[in-house]
């Protein structure tokens, strides 16, 4: 199944702009600005992921810059005051850090995040240390993957295997990353195979099956 990227290695940034325990407040934010992303992952000694800080967790110092002078609310605040005296990376940041690694599948990586509600991954080894950071939109570059490729690994890896001798030949056609199948096959109990096995092939949007058995069928 070649030419199709299964693991987080293949579409993960591995120009990652990234900052240390000490790094303070106003870096965070201009680096955040200047290279337009909502997280930083946050290193120490040679490179090993402590920690993320990203814009939720740098906004309890504007939320409190608001005077209430009612104790009781003020009290209520005392979290979001105590998140407003951070300077630096090391106090700010959500510990510790939601990562993935470059071997995992781009299921596991959309998985994770949907489940822990993040929108990128800092991208470690097996030692902690960063490697990359994959972000939604590079879970979604499987979506521009040419419909040719897409036919190609259908056809090689799916119909060929499972129908190797047809009633009919079986036409494999990809308009816009949806997959068409069509034509005659000898074991029908393999058709629901085959499409399952088609929606998992990266790049396809949906599987339209026009398969079916022999007329005596």
């Amino acid at each position: 199944m070649t030419g199709s990227p299964r693991r987080v290695e293949d579409v993960m940034t591995r120009a990652v702009v990234a900052v240390g325990r000490d790094a303070p407040f106003k870096d965070i934010v201009g680096l955040m600005d200047r290279w337009k992303v909502s997280a930083l992952p946050v290193l120490e000694g040679e490179g090993r992921v402590v920690g993320v800080v990203s814009e939720a967790d740098l906004l309890p110092k504007e939320a409190v810059r608001e005077s209430d002078p009612d104790r009781y609310a003020q009290a209520r605040r005392l979290p979001e005051a105590a998140g407003a005296e951070a300077m630096t990376a090391g106090e700010l940041m959500s510990a510790p850090a939601i990562t993935v690694h470059p071997g995992s599948s781009l299921a596991q990586a959309a998985r994770i995040m949907a489940q822990r509600r993040v929108k990128r991954l800092p991208v470690v080894n097996d030692e902690g240390m960063l490697e990359g950071v994959v972000s939604r939109a590079d879970l979604l570059k499987v979506f521009l993957r040419p419909d040719n490729d897409i036919a190609d690994e259908v056809r090689r890896d799916i119909v060929d295997v499972l129908f190797p001798a047809p009633v009919e030949p079986v036409h494999v056609m990809v308009t816009e990353g949806v997959v068409t199948l069509t034509g005659k096959v000898g074991d029908t109990a393999l058709i629901p195979v085959a499409l399952r096995l088609a929606h998992a092939v990266e790049g396809v949007v949906d599987v339209d099956s026009h398969l079916s058995g022999t007329d005596r069928e």
